[in-house]
């Protein structure tokens, strides 16, 4: 719509030309929604989801089938698509255009009826020596997470899993990068390869600068705690050098191992202590100063 101006209805099979035309531009992937079949306008009317489909790209799709009466062009010549990528070395983001949109659909038969389609188009990429990764849900309670990771893993056979969140609850805008968060880290933990982050303005406005900075920070933390329950090599290192920092009361040190070393910089700095060797929250009633103190012998002052 955008690349040829023109209205969604009076496009045509053959415009998924544009692919090669992002191809020649030298993108390094591109997401597709090839998963999304006329099915699934039957799986949709007949299931009737709460959020019905999410996905931009998805939805539009989906629009374009019901008013061309067309199968979706990205399934029809997925083998033209592979050949344009092998040539151009493009990896294809296999799009999820059923993802659910509230906990009420995750896990449903929209959502799962796709993912068999993505795992059978993952195998037919790699057999044209395409590379694929494939896009995962976006709302899924915590007590989901980990069969989801599961079932994508076993259907797209080690695909590498993109998942958008998942947000673990709906009443949080605002602050969805946290809800984001939480589902990032169990949704790596088990297994997910790639969190896309979210900002505190999901489904509210165009992030800015400052909502992408948060988001990015917070889907950050999740996948270094991911990394960590997963035993990853030399992951928990800088979080044991911050303990170390923190023992010996070495401020620099601990902005050294931050993950985002100006905003903590800025709140002490904001709330000065008395004492250096304190902070404003206990004071000389500080737990680890008082054990520093009394583990060398020396006298522990605290009025």
């Amino acid at each position: 719509v955008i690349h040829y101006q023109r209205d969604l209805a009076t496009l045509s099979a053959k415009d998924i030309d544009v692919v090669r035309l992002h191809a020649q531009d030298g993108v390094d992937f591109v997401t597709l929604h090839c998963g999304i079949t006329r099915k699934t306008i039957d799986q949709i009317r007949k299931h009737k989801r709460k959020m019905n489909i999410v996905s931009r790209g998805g939805s539009l799709v989906f629009a374009w089938m019901c008013m061309t009466g067309e199968e979706n062009p990205f399934y029809e010549y997925y083998d033209e698509i592979l050949d344009i990528c092998r040539e151009y070395d493009v990896t294809i983001s296999l799009g999820d255009a059923c993802r659910p949109g509230c906990l009420a659909d995750a896990t449903d038969v929209c959502q799962i009826e796709e993912l068999v389609r993505l795992g059978e188009l993952t195998k037919r990429a790699w057999e044209k020596d395409v590379q694929v990764m494939v896009e995962g849900p976006g709302h899924v309670p915590m007590d989901q997470i980990a069969a989801n990771m599961k079932v994508q893993q076993t259907i797209c056979m080690g695909a590498p899993f993109y998942v958008l969140g998942p947000l673990v609850t709906d009443i949080a805008p605002g602050y969805d990068h946290i809800t984001a968060a939480i589902g990032g880290a169990m949704a790596a933990m088990n297994g997910a390869a790639f969190l896309c982050y979210v900002t505190p303005a999901e489904h509210l406005a165009l992030p800015n600068v400052d909502d992408v900075k948060q988001g990015i920070i917070a889907s950050k933390i999740a996948a270094h705690a991911a990394d960590i329950a997963k035993g990853v090599p030399h992951a928990r290192d800088i979080d044991d050098k911050m303990g170390d920092a923190r023992r010996a009361l070495d401020w620099e040190g601990q902005w050294a191992c931050a993950i985002d070393p100006e905003t903590a910089k800025a709140i002490r700095d904001d709330r000065s202590p008395e004492h250096d060797d304190t902070c404003s929250m206990c004071g000389k009633f500080c737990a680890v100063r008082s054990m520093n103190k009394a583990l060398s012998g020396e006298y522990i002052d605290i009025l």
